[in-house]
C-alpha cells in the first residue's frame, strides 16, 4: 500500500475510537442488523398486508393462500434473525448464554406473526381515514399505493408492535427507514390509535411518549414534542419520563402547528396552522394564530 502520510491520522482516529461510544465491538462473531434486510422484511409484510397492491401483482384468489403462506415463512425467518442480531447488539453476556436470547428471537418472532391480522385492521382502517379525510383522494387504492401516510403507518405499525415485545434496536431502524423515505418522523413507542391520517406529511415528528387517540388528522409539519426533560447528576437527560403530548380522539392539527410538553389536547379540539401550544386544550375547543395589523 502506497504511504501517503496517513499513519499519523490512522493512530489519532483510533486513539479517539478506543474504549468510547464510537466503536462497536461485536460479540459472540454475530453479524450486526442489517438495514438491508430490514428493508427486504418491510417489504414482505406489505405484500401480506395488501396483497396484489405490492411485490406479486398476478396473485389470485386460488393462489392467495399459498403466496401468503409462503411470503410469511420467509418474514419470518429474516425477522427472528434480525431480532437475534438486534440483542446481541447489547449482549454482555458470556458466548454459553447465545442460546437464551435465540431462543426469545424465536418466541418473539412467533408471537409477532399472530399479531399481523391486528395490525392489518388498524392499516385498513389508516386507509379509510386517508381516503375518507382527502377529497382530491378518488380511491383508496391512491391512498394504499401513493401516500406516505399510509407508508410511515405501515412501517410504524410493524415497529410499534415489536417494540411493545420487548424488541432491542430494530423498531427504531424500521422507523428511520420510513423516516428517510417519508420525511415523517414517528417513534417507534409511541402510541397511535385507530383510523390515524397525515395530510401530506413532511415534516411532522412524533415523540416517543406521545398518545394519539383515535380518528386524528395532522397536517404537514406538525411536532408533538418534548418541551424541556430534567438531567440526572451526570447531566444526561432522565430516560423514560412522559414528556410528549396526549392527542385525544377527533382532533385535527393544522400544517406547522408545534405542540410540546405533556400537556392534552382534548377530544374534539382544532389547533390552527404554525400555533405554538405548551399547555392544556380543552375539549372541542379552536385554538388559532391571531394577526396583528
Amino acid at each position: 500500500m502506497e504511504n501517503n502520510g496517513f499513519e499519523k491520522i490512522v493512530d489519532q482516529l483510533c486513539d479517539l475510537t478506543k474504549n468510547s461510544d464510537l466503536y462497536h465491538l461485536p460479540l459472540h462473531e454475530m453479524d450486526l442488523p442489517s438495514t438491508g434486510e430490514l428493508q427486504k422484511l418491510i417489504d414482505i409484510f406489505r405484500e401480506i398486508l395488501f396483497p396484489g397492491y405490492f411485490g406479486d401483482s398476478k396473485i389470485r384468489q386460488e393462489t392467495i393462500t399459498y403466496i401468503i403462506g409462503a411470503r410469511l415463512h420467509r418474514a419470518y425467518t429474516i425477522l427472528q434473525k434480525q431480532i437475534n442480531r438486534g440483542f446481541c447488539f447489547f449482549c454482555n453476556d458470556l458466548p454459553e448464554k447465545c442460546g437464551d436470547c435465540k431462543e426469545q428471537s424465536v418466541s418473539i418472532a412467533r408471537e409477532f406473526i399472530t399479531r399481523l391480522p391486528v395490525i392489518k385492521q388498524k392499516l385498513a382502517l389508516d386507509a379509510s381515514a386517508a381516503y375518507n379525510g382527502d377529497p382530491a383522494n378518488p380511491h383508496i387504492s391512491e391512498a394504499i399505493f401513493c401516500y406516505p401516510s399510509l407508508t410511515a403507518m405501515t412501517y410504524y405499525r410493524i415497529a410499534n408492535e415489536l417494540a411493545l415485545l420487548g424488541v432491542l434496536l430494530i423498531p427504531r431502524i424500521i422507523t428511520e427507514i420510513a423516516h428517510s423515505i417519508t420525511g415523517i418522523d414517528i417513534h417507534p413507542s409511541a402510541k397511535i390509535g385507530e383510523g390515524f391520517f397525515i395530510d401530506h406529511g413532511t415534516g411532522v415528528v412524533i415523540g416517543e411518549t406521545t398518545i394519539i387517540g383515535n380518528n386524528v388528522r395532522l397536517y404537514q409539519g406538525v411536532t408533538l414534542g418534548a418541551k424541556s426533560f430534567p438531567l440526572n447528576s451526570d447531566g444526561h437527560p432522565v430516560k423514560g419520563i412522559q414528556r410528549h403530548p396526549i392527542v385525544e380522539d377527533n382532533v385535527i392539527i393544522y400544517a406547522n402547528a408545534t405542540i410540546l410538553g405533556r400537556v392534552t389536547i382534548g377530544r374534539g379540539a382544532v389547533i390552527g396552522g404554525n400555533v405554538w401550544v405548551s399547555e392544556d386544550v380543552a375539549p372541542g375547543t379552536r385554538v388559532v394564530l391571531k394577526l396583528t395589523t
